[in-house]
């Protein structure tokens, strides 16, 4: 699982079974403090997320999991949009 926002999406006009009706979103993965972390992917939204929406991804097999079909095959999946992150510090400092 990781955090991610929303840049833009994708169109495809032929989709495996499973994917039917669902958007594709290009999803830029975040850490923790909200800084880009890697290249920017394609992602199943199951929660109707938005542009520029703070959302929470599962990946591998919880991604394709997270799908009504039982295995639709996706490497990641917005499963929540996130409303805020607060991070306690004094779990910072002893990790």
């Amino acid at each position: 699982m990781y955090l991610g926002r929303v840049i833009g999406t994708c169109v495809a006009e032929e989709k495996v079974e499973g994917l039917e009706g669902l958007k594709l979103l290009v999803v830029q993965p975040l850490d923790k403090y909200r800084a880009p972390k890697g290249r920017p992917q394609i992602a199943a939204d199951t929660v109707q997320a938005g542009p520029d929406d703070f959302v929470y991804l599962a990946a591998s097999r919880e991604a394709a999991q997270a799908l009504k079909i039982d295995f639709v095959p996706v490497d990641a999946a917005v499963v929540a949009i996130i409303d805020d992150l607060a991070i306690d510090a004094q779990a910072e400092e002893s990790t």
